[in-house]
């Protein structure tokens, strides 16, 4: 692109001396000048020509991340206007992102912009070195619904400069689209307006003048040449074909020949040793379709020498359209090497393969990168990458699983290009099902699968998952969360399985369900995927107010605890993962106080924890990956960020976009001493192993054969009975649950009719967010599918006359980690919308209450009021989970995985406290199964002797078996009366129950009997 500098001459002036000039030449000249190049034609003049409004009309409009981010716009009168007498103007002060839109009208058709060669606009420069982001609008159904096609120019210039920027330099969003993918071609001829996005970090002003299409459409811009691929791998002797193919804008035939002069040259093969030159030239005539294309083979040679990949770049020359962005590389496949073997065990394999690597190759590595920051690939090999991520919400266009696989096999292909092939490990926050996927089977959130204590469901869940991740291509599962919550105003206390380590422990079955067997030699399946136990360690106990991230209040702070609570309540579940064989643990953001004298120290830094307890003293073999840019937070520069880090055992460091500067600086201080070869050697040799129990080296691209499976009735009926399995019934005065068909249903609440609130954050975005998000059906949806007699009302507007019993279902909106904080905008009262709408239908019959919840919310003012109370935690997609047990399909049978609090004055509380008065006890969870026991102290004390005597046998089924009825028994004279005296020993009994103490639990309930 290019800049027209204007400084205090308008520009009616400039036009003025244009005419002029032109005036002054030869008639034919002025002619031939005319006919190439069209007038300008006008976009915005600023002028009011075009108001402030937004779709469906024409019109300017802003948007941001939140409501501080828009910037205000204003057509500003100004003497030195480019021209016309008025400026679009604006000030802004963004910390997410923040801009503004100019959309054709939707009711309209779209503007063709073909004719031109590019757009232009005047800026006033503040030069203040920033780039500003501007994008155009193509095809789809208005400007809303269209592709972005960007580019961006530096504001390093002060006063009116004209900004020129021909269509050829705008390159597709990779990042983000509003749509699924259209067409991914730039065709002009259907064009919605662009949008301006500014920059972020510091306070701005800006001016804007006189948009508008220039120049005429030069075929050099218009039409491209490109390759059908960036890197062609084939086996020594085999032959590379490479399809060149020319497009045009518009797909419109090419106005002039088009010629492609190839020469195979250069790169690491030997011509005539490893392959056969080639050299020729390809035309393509005039009126050539667009899309045709023509194929250049190169043949390679045999030498029967075992040895790593050698490159032969295809050189293209190209006359009359655009270049390929990339040489593209024909790459002779390593072969012979002891380390392709797969016959060899995994320990010679990576021993091989690590003896023949560079410094930089190790560190490409250890080195994450996002798949946003990469563009088309090509760093990956440059910079002999590892591995790559999708953050939350980072997804390909369209979101669907053939994206995927396409995505991540493009990204595969690059490591081909490396010199020892080695394959890439991609991941991905799947933390209850393929939660970035439109369409995936999305589970209840681990709070949720807690809730329902049937550890073989929660193995089955990491298998669906599982399944349907590596059936896009993705190998590797940032997941489990192995918290141990215990203040519910963290916000990712949802990803916790419970407060109570015995409870997580026993969870831990989802390990098998992502990895299969403990040994691992399951990975290599098509529906397997590497695990990662996380967040190393006491992410769960951070204190309120210990957080110095943002406005955090809980996420990210400090842990303080003894080393005796760190072992049993933390470090406990960290162990049982080791045990199962998970493949890679993940340590917190979070700081970890011990009292020893050293304060609070990153997670990221305590090589004691990383390399002394988890490494040495548990023996975890796999490896350990940073979370997202977690080293920026260790003190020190950047150096001291890398060595530290990696000196406390962080094998893979994940670095989004500063991938770059990771291995730059981690070669440095590898040179220089202060990371040692060992190691580095120790972390990449852990990296390599785990990707080569995974088959990358022998299947590094999707499998697809699964994809059919993902969203299938199979896997949704695993998601559907663990949505029921976890509602946790906490009232049911009245008997007013199970629903029957029979019975006129009352509906209201926020959170009935929502699958984003019902399925929470890290659902399609990190986020996530309220509304019909992806598909799955939603509670009320359920309720209908259950055959009920069912009459719904958000706010409970409607009439309540003629109803049997009301279902209301409130809760809260999605969030995740410390965005979800209370006291960073969050709290854990209900709304006012919630709260009138269970007063309202409460009042007017019996009600059930459901609470859709990533944490308890504080509703004892209203229990007296409401009949039934249900815990629905955030249940995923399959409502109809939750209709089950509300029309008694299924028996409610889940149970309290965390205290439910009176008030948030008490929090933290938890199973084990001195101090125990909750609203409902840990454990807590009433039934509606019809063979509840009865007999009281007697039948307790019958229960008393079977499970002792089944715990002495080893009899754990019929020990549990006896523990479950005498807390039935319990639960049922307790009612609603819970008392400090009957909550603690209640608790206490769920806690030794997991723990296989059978008759102490069942002593325990006796003690809560007699307190009741």
């Amino acid at each position: 692109m290019t800049g027209l500098d204007r400084n205090s001459v308008r520009r009616t002036a400039v036009l003025a001396g244009a005419a002029l000039i032109v005036g002054l030449l030869p008639l034919a000249s002025a002619g031939t000048a005319a006919a190439a190049d069209p007038d300008p034609v006008p976009v915005d003049r600023f002028e009011g020509e075009v108001p402030f409004a937004s779709q469906p009309a024409e019109g300017l409009f802003t948007w941001g991340g939140d409501a501080d981010d828009p910037p205000e716009l204003t057509l500003a009168e100004r003497s030195d206007a480019p021209e016309g007498t008025k400026v679009l103007a604006g000030d802004y002060d963004i910390s997410g992102y923040g801009g503004f839109t100019h959309d054709y009208a939707a009711d309209r058709p779209g503007h063709d912009w073909s004719a031109h060669k590019g757009i232009r606009f005047w800026w006033d420069g503040q030069d203040n070195g920033k780039k500003t982001a501007f994008e155009i609008k193509d095809g789809g159904a208005n400007g809303e619904a269209s592709e972005l096609w960007t580019t961006s120019f530096t504001d390093d210039f002060t006063g009116w400069k004209q900004i020129e920027i021909p269509f050829g330099d705008f390159t597709y969003r990779t990042d983000y689209q509003p749509v699924g993918g259209i067409d991914q071609v730039l065709g002009l001829t259907q064009m919605w307006g662009y949008a301006v996005t500014l920059p972020v970090g510091a306070p701005g002003r800006f001016a804007m003048d006189d948009v508008e299409l220039y120049g005429k459409a030069d075929q050099s811009l218009r039409a491209s040449v490109s390759t059908d691929a960036a890197v062609y791998p084939v086996k020594e002797g085999g032959t590379a074909s490479v399809k060149v193919s020319v497009a045009t804008t518009g797909s419109a035939p090419i106005d002039e020949p088009v010629t492609v002069a190839y020469e195979s040259a250069g790169g690491t093969a030997e011509s005539g040793k490893d392959y056969t030159l080639v050299k020729g030239e390809i035309t393509f005539p005039a009126g050539t379709e667009s899309g045709a294309s023509r194929t250049v083979r190169v043949p390679t040679l045999r030498d029967r020498t075992a040895e790593a990949a050698e490159t032969v770049p295809l050189k293209l020359t190209v006359t009359g359209a655009k270049a390929p962005a990339e040489t593209p590389q024909v790459v002779i496949d390593a072969h012979g090497l002891p380390y392709l073997d797969a016959k060899l065990p995994v320990k010679k394999r990576v021993a091989d393969l690590l003896s023949r690597m560079s410094l930089a190759e190790k560190a490409g590595q250890m080195t994450q990168a996002e798949r946003g920051a990469i563009g088309a690939g090509g760093d990956i090999a440059a910079y002999d990458l590892g591995s790559l991520l999708s953050g939350g919400g980072s997804t390909p266009t369209p979101n669907t699983p053939a994206a995927w696989a396409k995505m991540i096999d493009g990204y595969q292909l690059r490591a081909q290009a490396t010199r020892f092939q080695i394959p890439l490990i991609y991941g991905v926050d799947a933390v209850h099902g393929h939660n970035n996927l439109a369409g995936a089977t999305v589970m209840p959130h681990n709070i949720g699968i807690g809730a329902t204590r049937d550890p073989a469901l929660a193995e089955r869940t990491g298998a669906v998952t599982a399944a349907e991740v590596r059936a896009t291509g993705v190998p590797w599962d940032f997941a489990p969360c192995l918290c141990v919550t215990r203040d519910e105003r963290w916000g990712r206390s949802y990803e916790s399985f419970g407060e109570d380590p015995a409870l997580v422990e026993s969870m831990e079955t989802v390990v098998q369900g992502l990895q299969g067997d403990r040994s691992g030699k399951d990975l290599k399946d098509d529906d397997r995927v590497l695990a990662t136990a996380k967040h190393f360690v006491g992410d769960g106990g951070t204190a309120y107010g210990s957080s110095t991230t943002g406005s955090y209040t809980v996420d990210q702070g400090v842990t303080k605890v003894s080393r005796q609570e760190l072992e049993a309540v933390h470090l406990a579940p960290f162990q049982e993962a080791v045990d199962r064989g998970v493949g890679t643990v993940m340590p917190s953001y979070s700081s970890l106080d011990l009292g020893d004298g050293q304060g609070p120290v990153k997670m990221h830094a305590r090589g004691d924890m990383i390399n002394g307890v988890l490494k040495d003293r548990m023996g975890f073999d796999g490896f350990v990956i940073s979370d997202w840019n977690a080293i920026d937070q260790l003190p020190g520069d950047y150096a001291a960020h890398v060595r530290t880090s990696v000196n406390a055992g962080v094998d893979m460091m994940m670095v989004p976009y500063g991938y770059k500067e990771f291995s730059a600086t981690l070669i440095d201080e590898a040179k220089a001493g202060r990371v040692t070869d060992r190691r580095i050697d120790d972390a990449v040799a852990r990296i390599l192993a785990q990707k080569f129990r995974l088959g990358l080296f022998e299947k590094p691209y999707a499998d697809t054969g699964g994809a059919s499976a993902i969203g299938s009735t199979a896997h949704r009926a695993v998601a559907r009975q663990a949505a029921a399995e976890s509602q946790v019934l906490l009232k049911n005065a009245g008997s007013v649950l199970p629903l029957k068909k029979s019975q006129k249903v009352y509906v209201a609440g926020s959170n009935a009719d929502d699958i984003g609130n019902q399925t929470g954050g890290w659902t399609i975005t990190w986020q996530g967010s309220s509304g019909n998000i992806t598909p799955g059906t939603t509670i009320l949806q359920g309720m209908r599918k259950a055959g009920g007699d069912v009459t719904y009302s958000k706010d409970a507007s409607a009439s309540t006359d003629g109803y049997d019993v009301g279902v209301v279902v409130v809760g809260e909106t999605p969030y995740a980690e410390g965005v979800g904080d209370v006291g960073n905008g969050n709290d854990l009262e209900l709304t006012a919308a919630d709260k009138a709408a269970v007063d309202k239908v409460c009042a007017a019959m019996k009600c059930a209450v459901l609470i859709v919840s990533g944490r308890p919310q504080l509703i004892g003012d209203r229990l007296g009021d409401v009949d039934a109370l249900v815990a629905s935690w955030l249940p995923g997609t399959e409502g109809d989970g939750v209709a089950d047990v509300l029309y008694g399909r299924r028996a409610f049978t889940g149970q309290l995985p965390v205290t439910w609090p009176k008030s948030e004055s008490q929090l933290p509380i938890n199973v084990g406290d001195t101090s125990y008065d909750p609203q409902f006890p840990y454990g807590w969870g009433l039934t509606t199964l019809t063979n509840v026991p009865g007999g009281g102290t007697a039948s307790l004390r019958a229960l008393a002797l079977v499970a002792a005597a089944a715990e002495r046998a080893g009899a754990d089924t019929v020990a549990r078996t006896a523990v479950t009825k005498a807390r039935l028994l319990v639960q049922q004279k307790i009612g609603t009366a819970v008392t400090a005296a009957s909550a603690k020993p209640f608790a206490d009994a769920d806690h030794l129950l997991l723990t296989g103490h059978y008759a102490d639990a069942v002593a325990k309930l006796t003690q809560a009997y007699r307190a009741g």
